[in-house]
């Protein structure tokens, strides 16, 4: 069984790490305890780390120290050679390997950089350690500017020299697209006995390779004087702008760095002018020289111009003068940061689309019983593709939203909704750097359904006593407009709750798209994502005080939601006493929702009174409920009331350091689910996640 993968490039420029992304994240859904390895590193500045394992430990959330994540730098490992051997070299590689290996379930290695001056050496040497670590080989061949022929002759020359050492497992040809036909003519040209060979292609994203204004603070020791949150902006060129503004604005394009001396006012207001304008709004920022800061006159100009939290424009200032900070700039590599939330999602989202992830993985990888967050938060975005649903998001002006739909767009998780003011939606999405092309843009007010919506919402309410004018008027509000849309099939869900209140957010759904045939009662459940099991708790949002026959429908609701998330139900219903030990109101509740919930379900596993304790934790339960199949592998947990569901999710999250996604709303006809106003950008694309799987469901019910 293979416990490793040794990522390798044919030579430099390959864009291995992009695809060491896609690695990790795949096999992070197959193996329970994953860590990431590098032999070798090129020595970070100062006291920076090596960026590929910074990025892989931040991002995956590797429980390895970095210490642990690399054996030697270049420097280090070529001294070894020369003192001793290279098989001194290999010897000590392997021992530092293999303390990873017996404490993980498998380990990504990520070969050297390919930035020394005799890459043959290079490539041979990694060819050697994969070898000694008995790992398979992915083999990554930068394929930009290169002919079919010439790929060719690369892979097969990478084949020859790794055939002594190792097995290549798969092969990905990056940065170049090729056609179908092509592909198909290189896996059968290198053929074995197993039939074709495993060979991908994925093309060129020029913003994988572009630094950002981060990347260029750190070549110039810059400081920003503004902007700072906007440290991940693509930079894909610079100009130095020596000249008058009137000849200096031809120069302007997207993503442009402008670097200018730190006393020419003229430049700096000139582009910041220029920002302004809406053909060349997408300007990166300025990189001021010398060490010269603007006049407060100008600063105070710019900033009354923007915001604490949207500034107009960002402004770096370096200490170097005008032509070495070009140079630094020139030379600057563009690298994938933690924080990068755009380009991570790129390059997952590319591997993931011309990668045959599951072909691939049964080369390298079998799969686990355990379920990591990460490893559930993937299977809910390969679900939600499966069949991808219309969700509309009510708050399109707010910048978390549109971060979100951007990574959503990305990767494919679903087709988005945004209401709101159309061109404040895309003039506020150019600001942030966010692309929502891909996005439906909507304005209540100015859509054709309007009218047809607010006749639908009076029918629905003139019951109620409103009026036409009335309805009128609440259609206007995205959060009436986005659930009627959802109640008229316009969307298959919405989700808000970001600026709005949970109240506000979900009173529109109770008033027409109202519960299921058969249930009485709207709930929730958190999806709970501990280190190695995901578990499910209700009612934790919605109900203060259920009743029996309402804790019931609330059981078995959730153990359906469960389901649709790929957790087998089994389902605890919580006291503070097990089985007949208690005795009281709040006990008696619980025991006829339990009879009430089994008479409903028949087929379903269920058990209850439970304490926690019991419900969770094997051991206790054979003393406490030693005949039951469910005491001890409960998944689906009932508690009596909010305040304890509510109290009890929020002490796990704390506690244990679990990830909380929800609330996921239950009982409804149509899914609509509410975010938190203090909500991460990362929540709200679980959020619309899990409402596109539902969706789905419902859709196929």
């Amino acid at each position: 069984m293979n416990k490793s993968l040794y990522i390798t490039a044919s030579g430099p420029s390959s864009g291995k790490s992009a695809i060491a992304l896609g690695v990790m994240q795949l096999l992070s859904r197959l193996k329970g305890k994953i860590a990431f390895f590098r032999p070798i590193i090129t020595l970070p500045k100062l006291d920076d780390k090596d960026a590929d394992i910074n990025l892989m430990l931040e991002y995956f959330k590797l429980q390895q120290s970095y210490a642990d994540s690399f054996a030697y730098t270049e420097d280090e490992a070529y001294e070894i050679i020369a003192k001793e051997s290279t098989t001194a070299l290999q010897e000590a590689i392997l021992s530092k390997f293999q303390k990873l290996q017996e404490e993980y379930d498998f380990v990504v290695c990520l070969g050297s950089d390919f930035r020394g001056k005799d890459p043959v050496f290079e490539f041979n040497l990694n060819a050697e350690i994969a070898g000694n670590l008995n790992a398979p080989v992915l083999l990554v061949v930068g394929g930009k500017d290169m002919t079919l022929p010439e790929i060719r002759q690369t892979i097969q020359s990478c084949m020859i020299g790794m055939s002594k050492n190792c097995d290549v497992a798969a092969t990905i040809i990056n940065r170049v697209t090729l056609s179908k036909g092509e592909l198909d003519s290189l896996c059968a040209g290198f053929a074995t006995e197993k039939g074709p060979a495993l060979i991908y292609n994925i093309p060129e994203d020029p913003t994988l390779g572009c630094p950002t204004l981060s990347d260029v603070a750190r070549s110039v020791d810059a400081e920003f004087l503004t902007g700072e949150q906007f440290h991940d902006s693509m930079v894909s060129n610079f100009t130095v702008a020596a000249m008058h503004p009137e000849n200096f604005l031809s120069y302007l394009e997207k993503d442009l760095l402008v670097i200018t001396p730190g006393d020419r006012s003229d430049i700096l207001l000139a582009t910041l002018a220029a920002k302004q304008s809406p053909t060349t709004s997408g300007i990166s920022g300025v990189l001021l020289t010398g060490g010269i800061k603007p006049a407060d006159s100008v600063m105070s100009l710019i900033r009354s111009l923007g915001t604490a939290t949207q500034p107009v424009l960002p402004i770096l200032l370096t200490q170097h003068h005008t032509f070495r900070a070009s140079q630094f700039v020139q030379k600057v590599r563009g690298v994938i940061e933690p924080t990068d939330v755009r380009k991570i999602n790129t390059a997952i989202g590319l591997f993931e689309h011309h990668v045959d992830s599951e072909k691939l993985a049964s080369t390298v990888a079998v799969k686990s019983t355990r379920m990591t967050p990460l490893m559930f938060e993937y299977n809910l975005l390969s679900a939600a593709r499966q069949k991808k649903q219309r969700i509309v998001l009510c708050e399109g002006e707010e910048p978390r939203i549109l971060q979100a739909t951007d990574i959503l767009l990305r990767r494919g998780a679903a087709d988005i909704i945004l209401l709101g003011n159309v061109d404040a939606i895309h003039a506020k999405a150019a600001q942030l750097g966010c692309d929502i092309s891909g996005a439906t843009v909507i304005d209540p007010a100015k859509s054709p359904d309007y009218e047809d919506y607010a006749a639908s919402y009076y029918e629905f309410r003139k019951k109620k006593g409103i009026t036409v004018e009335y309805a009128r008027e609440t259609m206007l509000d995205a959060t009436y407009f986005g659930t009627m849309m959802v109640k008229k099939g316009a969307a298959d869900g919405m989700v808000s709750g970001a600026v709005n209140t949970t109240a506000h957010t979900i009173r529109p759904a109770f008033e027409f798209v109202k519960t299921k045939p058969g249930f009485s009662v709207v709930s929730s459940v958190f999806l709970m994502c501990l280190r190695d099991r995901v578990l499910v708790f209700g009612d934790c949002a919605v109900n203060p005080n259920p009743t029996a026959d309402q804790l019931a429908e609330i059981a078995i609701t959730s153990a359906h939601t469960a389901k649709v998330f790929g957790i087998e139900p089994r389902v605890g219903m919580l006291s503070y006493s097990t089985g007949s030990s208690g005795k009281g109101a709040d006990v008696d509740v619980v025991i006829e929702a339990t009879r009430i919930a089994k008479e409903k379900a028949p087929d379903l596993l269920i058990e209850g009174p439970l304490q926690y304790d019991a419900a969770i934790e094997p051991t206790v339960a054979k003393t406490k409920a030693p005949n039951s199949p469910v005491a001890g592998k409960v998944t689906v947990f009932i508690f009596p009331d909010l305040n304890t569901g509510n109290n009890t999710y929020k002490a796990v999250q704390r506690a244990a350091g679990a990830i909380a996604i929800g609330p996921v709303l239950q009982g409804l006809n149509k899914p609509v689910n509410d975010l938190s106003r203090g909500c991460l950008v990362a929540d709200i694309v679980n959020t619309v996640i899990i409402t596109a799987i539902q969706a789905a469901a419902e859709n196929q019910a």
